[in-house]
């Protein structure tokens, strides 16, 4: 079998220094934190616009060197779980000449070359998108641009610097016309998601809508939407239906 062209898969992630730097560091951080809180409770706890006014009096109250130990090791503990937040947030994004597997703790995804159509990182995120326009991977992530797009390019995927519709994109305000069936009332529920910063609904909200062939993009809480191309069609096809048949028939 020849395989002179063939070319190993590539990983790109935050590699074993993000594991190294949010397990060590966010613990000595929170181990300082605590020091310092355990330092500065005598002080602060004469200052009568101090939050948590009460435990601050309570911990100045602790004999030492129970008090500095016990914050010392909330702190540490605080940094533990931070870290362990954000290793399962981590994205792991794998890619060779046939898929791209998009892996975090609670999902894994694959997408085959011949689904996508381009590749762009834009606003942190990662995004894949179909011939019709449509977004079949949306993910949140930290990763350089440059070392995500040399390895989509190095096995042949099509990527580009920015998002090629970003100019398609309008602002949703109640009732506008162009949208879908249905689609402004999902658009209200999911603002009203949003500002209550309900993650979990405002995704599956963005689903429901992609299902209509609406395309979301979120800028400090405000909803643009633009339609794929089907969806495009379908509506000029109901238009020039209607225009046809304007009695009904």
């Amino acid at each position: 079998m020849d395989v002179s062209g063939y070319r190993p898969r590539t990983v790109v992630s935050g590699g074993v220094t993000e594991l190294v730097v949010m397990w060590g560091g966010f613990p000595l951080v929170g181990a300082g934190l605590g020091w310092l809180l355990a330092a500065t409770t005598g002080w602060l706890a004469r200052l009568p616009w101090v939050p948590f006014g009460d435990l601050v009096e309570w911990l100045d109250r602790l004999p030492e060197p129970q008090a500095t130990a016990g914050t010392v090791a909330v702190g540490v503990l605080a940094g533990l779980v931070v870290a362990g937040i954000g290793t399962a947030e981590r994205l792991i994004v794998t890619v060779d000449a046939v898929q791209a597997r998009l892996r975090r703790s609670d999902q894994d995804r694959a997408v085959a070359r011949a689904d996508a159509r381009v590749v762009f990182l834009a606003d942190k995120h990662l995004v894949l998108l179909d011939g019709d326009g449509a977004e079949l991977v949306r993910e949140s992530t930290d990763l350089p641009a440059a070392k995500l797009a040399e390895a989509f390019r190095t096995h042949g995927w099509s990527w580009v610097d920015d998002d090629p519709h970003r100019s398609a994109y309008r602002l949703w305000v109640p009732d506008l016309p162009g949208l879908p069936a249905a689609a402004d009332a999902l658009l209200r529920a999911r603002e009203r998601a949003i500002e209550r910063d309900r993650r979990d609904d405002a995704r599956e909200l963005r689903r429901e809508l992609a299902q209509l062939g609406v395309v979301l993009r979120d800028e400090s809480k405000r909803q643009y939407w633009r339609l794929t191309a089907r969806a495009v069609a379908g509506g000029a096809e109901e238009s020039t239906s209607a225009e046809r048949e304007p009695d009904g028939r």
